[in-house]
């Protein structure tokens, strides 16, 4: 078992604001990799996540270290849950959302099942899952890391890495990425669609606004 210290926060208060206006989707146009398997669901619609990675590792029935991350993760911070592999055991439900949602923290993943769906509805608080479960986990307390190096959705997940997360899905922006390059380039192409909906509106073709006809000219497709 081990508690390590936090790292030091990479996400400014800026950087945090205009990721709230950009979809995981926009950046996916570009970025490839960062991007959490589909199993990995929004329990709730219509959320929008952006923060700090606060992680933690369990195992099985043991949810000692959960209790110990949501105690000791701090306002902004998304607590990420590497279950290694399990799919039976619950170790979020209604006690742990709640405790989130008083300290502000900005959501929560987990690479398995979550329990008391209707509580947590209630609560209406950001958290992603597998899936449900009523078999739930005990307080064992002889597993699991906090602020350590996960693997969740298929994806490392370093703690201070940034999480950008809506209903289609989870992006991991590793410290290593220039978060400010993928920003721009998704914030460009936000711009450039508006311009499309407004050319939509004129009546113009989508395909010969995003250039699709020249292509399939070029490729002799169509004439």
């Amino acid at each position: 078992m081990k508690v390590l210290p936090r790292k030091e926060k990479e996400l400014t208060v800026d950087l945090k604001n205009r990721l709230l206006k950009i979809d995981p989707a926009t950046i996916g146009h570009w970025l490839q990799f960062g991007f959490m398997q589909s199993r990995i669901k929004a329990m709730l619609q219509n959320i929008k996540v952006v923060g700090s990675a606060f992680t933690v590792k369990t195992t099985s029935v043991d949810s000692v270290m959960v209790h110990k991350a949501v105690s000791l993760a701090e306002e902004g911070d998304v607590l990420v849950i590497d279950r290694n592999g399990d799919e039976k055991y619950a170790c979020v439900g209604e006690i742990i959302v709640y405790t989130a949602k008083k300290k502000n923290l900005a959501g929560i993943i987990v690479d398995g099942p979550i329990t008391d769906i209707t509580s947590v509805r209630e609560l209406d608080f950001p958290i992603y899952a597998t899936g449900l479960s009523p078999v739930t986990t005990r307080l064992v307390g002889n597993t699991g890391e906090i602020n350590t190096t996960i693997q969740c959705g298929g994806v490392t997940v370093e703690p201070g890495d940034t999480i950008l997360a809506d209903e289609n899905g989870v992006l991991v922006l590793s410290k290593d990425i220039d978060i400010e390059e993928w920003l721009l380039k998704a914030e460009e192409k936000e711009a450039i669609e508006q311009i499309m909906k407004e050319k939509i509106d004129e009546g113009l073709p989508l395909a010969s606004i995003t250039k699709a006809d020249q292509l399939l000219r070029e490729n002799g497709i169509i004439r």
